[in-house]
């Protein structure tokens, strides 16, 4: 029977549930599926600290090398690890991991050589249909030489890769509490950070895939409650959190207050021009900040803003040949790191500028945080066209109000702004609102919601 990977092949990524979604059979015709699409003679794979991670990855590794295809299994490692394996090898790779997903989820994110991502339009659609056919039909037949399985530690490279791209010279004495929320921050921290002058306070490092203290997901504010209350106690300069995967970072300053991702783009984007001599173009999707770009020019800089999603982001530094780029959601990009989001890298960042100076990081990140900004309101709707066609018709011709649709709508004015987006798995609009006080804010944001909620 052909296996329906409707729910289970994302735009971006594969991710389902095990074994209900699927399972190592299923794994490794992906491999299969991934070696012939693909092309390659050679793929690097990796995997995260969930319980089924081992067992799919090593069923993928088997179903690639089936077809003659020379596998490298750099075993545990964050995502950002396998796209490093993957620039510095120039391999296509394959990362197990449902990043901050619950314990019974698992799924692959996908790349070519030197991390070029791959997604719907870029070769996932054509590794599903292979699959489908193969689940049906049964697997391809094996080539008469199989592929080898070569087992390889990438993680002390990695480390050193990182550190080669941030002059970490100049830092002074800092203690910072990391939540590693029992992902694999846990695994790459300690070698990341060694020999840095650094207290480092460990939360959560144990490699635990059913997330006993908390969600890995730091975006959520109820998962970084315990870093704010440890960072509060232990008098440290700041607080860092990884999503589950370690691809993402989450910063506290020293009061335990969030800091924004705007803030934390606008600050890497500072230095990363200052390394770049001073010009370069850097990416934001369009619900970062207005402090983004405007940092961005006054450090001469060009800002691009794109539409939300890794894909589309990756996309335009490809085509920009963009320094660097940052989105809301905790995730940074650097032109130095195959253009492949890496938060392990904008934490380096973050300890460099915070160590180079005698300030707070309150103080430092001030700067970059400029407006009032509502965080991101989901809200459930019956039918989110209309509600949207609702907002556009409240806004169209008002005096000074201007409405795009890159992405959802932004509606925009004088002294505000908003973005609604539709949800592309849920009955969800999401709301994203700023403005120049906290005041304006709330009054469009009220607004927005009464018609969105209507």
């Amino acid at each position: 029977m052909t296996a329906d990977l409707s729910q289970l092949v994302k735009a971006y990524d594969v991710r389902g549930v095990v074994p209900d979604q699927w399972d190592e059979s299923l794994a490794e015709l992906f491999g299969a599926a991934f070696a012939r699409v693909t092309g390659a003679d050679a793929i690097v794979v990796g995997h995260d600290m969930r319980p089924s991670s081992p067992g799919l990855s090593g069923a993928f590794a088997r179903g690639a090398a089936a077809l003659g295809v020379d596998v490298t299994e750099i075993g545990l490692c964050s995502t950002d690890q396998l796209y490093y394996a993957s620039g510095a090898l120039n391999l296509p790779g394959a990362m197990f991991t449902a990043s901050h997903n619950p314990a019974q989820y698992n799924g692959i994110k996908m790349c070519r050589a030197g991390a070029a991502p791959v997604g719907q339009d870029t070769g996932l659609a054509d590794i599903r249909a292979l699959v489908e056919r193969w689940s049906d039909e049964g697997a391809p037949e094996s080539t008469a030489t199989p592929g080898t399985l070569t087992r390889r530690d990438t993680l002390k490279d990695y480390a050193a890769h990182l550190r080669s791209l941030v002059d970490l010279t100049a830092i002074r004495p800092l203690k910072v509490v990391v939540d590693a929320g029992n992902g694999m921050g846990g695994h790459t921290v300690p070698t990341v950070f060694e020999g840095l002058p650094l207290t480092l306070v460990p939360m959560y490092f144990e490699l635990d895939g059913t997330f006993p203290n908390h969600e890995a997901n730091p975006l959520d504010p109820a998962n970084i409650v315990d870093l704010q209350k440890r960072v509060r106690e232990e008098g440290a300069d700041l607080g860092i959190a990884f999503d589950g995967d370690a691809d993402r970072c989450f910063v506290v300053d020293e009061n335990g207050a969030p800091v924004s991702p705007s803030a934390i783009t606008a600050l890497v984007a500072s230095r990363e021009l200052a390394k770049h001599g001073g010009s370069g173009t850097v990416i934001h999707n369009l619900i970062t900040s207005w402090s983004v770009p405007e940092v961005v020019r006054e450090n001469g800089g060009t800002p691009v803003r794109t539409r939300v999603g890794h894909s589309f982001i990756k996309e335009e530094m490809a085509k920009t040949g963009a320094i660097f780029g940052g989105e809301h959601s905790a995730h940074y990009y650097f032109r130095d790191f195959w253009n492949a989001d890496t938060g392990m890298l904008a934490a380096l960042h973050v300890l460099a500028a915070l160590g180079g100076q005698d300030g707070t990081l309150s103080a430092l990140v001030a700067q970059y945080d400029r407006y009032a900004g509502s965080g991101e309101i989901n809200s459930t709707v019956a039918d989110q066209k209309a509600r949207l066609a609702a907002i556009r018709a409240a806004y169209e011709g008002r005096d000074g109000v201007t409405i795009d649709e890159l992405d959802g709508l932004t509606v925009t004015a004088t002294d505000w702004w908003f973005n609604v987006r539709a949800s592309n798995t849920e009955p969800l609009l999401r709301l994203n609102v700023e403005a120049r006080d906290e005041k304006g804010m709330t009054t469009v944001r009220d607004e927005a919601l009464a018609i969105i909620r209507g």
